[in-house]
């Protein structure tokens, strides 16, 4: 008999910034390192003679808390990879949800008749991991292992060896981040012992959670998913002005040396070399924000500068800005750069509390706004 731990990934990019990652390569978030943190505790004292991952960076990294301590080394197993989600990898919910509502609830219900352009389907997805995890657990016989994979891999897994009609695979709860599943494995036969346990996460979740619940519904997304369309100039002169004064007001608390003008020009420039570095952020219907990029200034550094990052007052506070910087990785990723660099004022501590958060450091201060601003910065670069 081989005893299977199979593992979700720890919190990563796609998670925290409402974007569907699929076979994305997303990195690992601050909350996610202290989940793996707390994973490598859960793990100890259990013997384990192999680590097998998913070959994405997030169950990579996520596994690296399982062999750290023990000098294993890291087996990869692409089979262990997240479903395919095709031309919508790497997009935002909030865009999915805008364009094809009913394909996005036929997604999160797992309907295994859902696709998209390059996709694969729900059974295609049950069928290959089932087959990668009986394949390594009969290469290991008598053995302890754990497996890293991913939340639709994992539930789509649990459903076929709990017997669940793959036309139900989505009344299957999905797991949480670094939830731990156990099996056993013998003679061909897999037996689910338990499956979403995140005690390890602390006494919120102190117990294994029942294997079915019902999802989340495509009306809560709608509260929390943002979507991206590209601001037009000389259209929106207005509405980036306003943004931008009703910004600088909330970071400075005065409107001393606001030079619109000035922000305007840079703005009306970087849209000029991009459509899509001046980008409206809207919640449905209702406008969000703004994200500026400039894909020119410290592009020799391998820099992604974002000279404003702005959530309207009516949608502050609410955990939503986190969807902004995702979009800017996503943007210099696919440019190759390695850092996310912009300025913040060091008087506005509640930015500076949410930039801390997402992972920014101070690394200098420059002439800005009413006297200085501290210049922050995030590593967004391949990890492994």
């Amino acid at each position: 008999m081989t005893t299977i731990y199979l593992v979700r990934h720890a919190q990563a990019e796609g998670n925290l910034y409402r974007r569907c990652h699929g076979w994305n390569n997303g990195l690992i978030t601050e909350k996610g390192r202290q989940q793996m943190d707390l994973l490598e505790q859960r793990f100890q004292g259990i013997h384990l003679d192999a680590v097998y991952s998913s070959d994405l960076y997030r169950a990579m990294t996520t596994a690296t808390a399982l062999t750290r301590s023990r000098g294993l080394r890291l087996r990869l197993d692409p089979g262990l990879r997240e479903i395919h989600a095709g031309i919508r990898e790497d997009r935002p919910w909030g865009e999915w949800l805008h364009e094809d509502r009913e394909n996005l609830a036929a997604f999160l219900r797992c309907d295994p008749n859902w696709s998209v352009q390059d996709s694969e389907t729900f059974p295609g997805l049950q069928a290959r991991v089932t087959a990668a995890v009986a394949r390594i657990a009969a290469a290991h016989d008598g053995e302890t292992i754990a497996m890293v994979s991913h939340g639709c891999a994992i539930r789509a897994a649990v459903s076929a060896w709990r017997g669940v009609p793959v036309d139900a695979i989505g009344t299957t709860v999905l797991g949480d981040n670094t939830c731990v599943a156990k099996l056993e494995y013998d003679g061909g036969q897999i037996k689910l012992c338990y499956y979403n346990d995140d005690s390890h996460l602390g006494p919120r979740d102190n117990q294994v959670v029942p294997a079915f619940r019902e999802i989340s519904k495509v009306e809560a997304m709608a509260k929390t998913a943002l979507r991206f369309a590209p601001l037009s100039f000389p259209e929106d002169r207005q509405l980036y002005l306003d943004a931008r004064a009703e910004g600088y007001m909330a970071s400075h608390g005065t409107m001393d040396c606001f030079d619109g003008p000035a922000f305007l020009e840079v703005a009306e420039r970087n849209a000029s070399r991009a459509r899509e570095s001046v980008l409206s952020a809207w919640l449905g219907d209702t406008f969000a924000g703004v994200l500026q990029l400039d894909l020119d200034e410290e592009a020799e550094q391998s820099v992604g500068r974002v000279p404003f990052l702005y959530m309207t007052p009516e949608t502050r506070s609410r955990g939503l800005g986190v969807q902004l910087v995702g979009q800017a990785v996503s943007v210099y990723r696919k440019l190759g750069r390695r850092y996310l660099r912009l300025r913040c004022a060091p008087e506005n501590e509640h930015a500076q509390m949410f930039y801390r958060a997402l992972g920014f450091r101070k690394t200098g201060e420059v002439p800005g706004g009413t006297g200085t601003l501290d210049t922050m910065e995030k590593y967004i670069g391949p990890e492994l």
